[in-house]
């Protein structure tokens, strides 16, 4: 497996010498900078590639290539947007650059209620907490009818913790769940967020694989000639949001997704982290079942409740077996060979991390410190020599 590292480029405080202190050797990023649509120009793609292979590492990977809400919606004439979409493929094939991520969840990227939830020792990670949820939806946004999607608990506390929450509390719980990943030049307040919401009535799980399979439809076959691979990224949290139909979040979806274009270059990210905070999901399961289309590994755990909460574990606890994980990815590297593959390593990356000792210290993107990911690499290294030696 090939150990690489999710570096945002001059948005991130972390910088490519200490990355290297890590031990990983691919770097994982992208153009956060280029506005979500526009072509990424094969200039500074190069630019950046140079400044990666400066610093000794390899490009592995584009994490993300985002996908225009216009795409999701099917809103209009989509050429322009398509055909962007397959210039930066092309220019990112030009550079040498072959594996992409991208996600197709809409409107919202992750989601969490809270960037710094203590754990035990002194250490912070991110949480989504099902009460400030249903809060956020049912009292901050009005969406009387997101009752129905917590259980009738869930509901009465919410409606405590709003009612007791200071303006600054509720504050803190909107920039948390609009935190996503850097790049996404959409920030909303709470009415900007409800008016993009209504963007999307009238779109169901139905029409919303409509449309992810026009895309795949569109940019797949110029995947394959570039000889690239796509993989998309599930759902976190795997389940409906907002009121936003989710349809990457179980095993079922991306069987679905896999069918949608029957192509080597329509595959996986296997995140280990998002399909683990739905409790149906059998993870190990589910990466040996899809596990000839995984192009991209993200690699974490998380701790659930009963309730529909759940945290960022650390890498080797939480409730995903990680070592059993783990072999399933070595199993599907030993067919790749014996098959003849070309890509038979599997690009891997310590995935979010607790915030810990000086990461503490600085001011570094949520989910994504220096020594939180440190520890969890050095305990993935460590299962993954364990499991291949001998």
């Amino acid at each position: 497996m090939i150990e690489t590292w999710r570096w945002y480029g001059d948005l991130d405080a972390i910088s490519l010498a200490e990355i290297a202190q890590t031990g990983a050797r691919g770097i994982v990023t992208a153009l956060h900078e280029v506005p979500y649509g526009e072509v990424w120009p094969s200039h500074t793609i190069a630019e950046r590639k140079a400044r990666i292979i400066d610093a000794g590492f390899s490009w592995e990977v584009v994490e993300s290539l985002p996908v225009h809400e216009r795409i999701k919606k099917g809103d209009g004439d989509l050429s322009q947007l398509f055909a962007n979409y397959r210039q930066s493929l092309a220019n990112l094939a030009g550079q040498g650059v072959k594996t992409v991520c991208y996600n197709f969840m809409p409107l919202l990227d992750w989601t969490r209620t809270d960037l710094t939830a203590p754990v035990a020792g002194g250490a912070t990670c991110l949480r989504f907490e099902a009460v400030r949820m249903a809060a956020f939806e049912i009292h901050m946004l009005g969406r009387q009818v997101a009752e129905n999607d917590y259980s009738a608990d869930v509901v009465v506390q919410a409606g405590v913790w709003f009612q007791q929450a200071t303006q600054a509390n509720r504050d803190t719980l909107l920039a948390a769940i609009m935190a996503g990943l850097p790049g996404a030049f959409d920030r909303y307040d709470v009415n900007g967020l409800r008016d993009a919401l209504t963007q999307y009535d009238g779109i169901d799980r139905a029409g919303l694989r409509a449309n992810y399979k026009r895309f795949l439809d569109e940019v797949i076959p110029t995947a394959e000639e570039l000889g690239m691979r796509l993989c998309v990224h599930p759902d976190d949290p795997p389940r409906d949001i907002l009121g936003l139909p989710r349809i990457v979040s179980n095993g079922d979806d991306l069987d679905w997704v896999l069918g949608a274009y029957d192509s080597p270059a329509n595959g996986i990210t296997l995140c280990s982290g998002s399909l683990g905070a739905n409790p149906q999901n059998d993870v190990p399961a589910i990466a040996a079942r899809v596990a000839d289309r995984i192009h991209f590994a993200h690699l974490r755990n998380v701790h659930k409740d009963p309730d529909g909460s759940f945290e960022e574990a650390a890498h080797l606890d939480g409730d995903t077996d990680m070592v059993a994980l783990i072999a399933v990815l070595l199993a599907e590297q030993k067919r790749r060979l014996a098959a003849g593959r070309e890509d038979v390593l599997i690009p891997f990356r310590p995935d979010h991390g607790h915030h810990m000792l000086s990461d503490h210290e600085r001011d570094l993107i949520p989910g994504y410190p220096l020594i939180g990911r440190l520890r969890g690499l050095a305990e993935l290294r460590g299962v993954i020599q364990g499991l291949s030696h001998g």
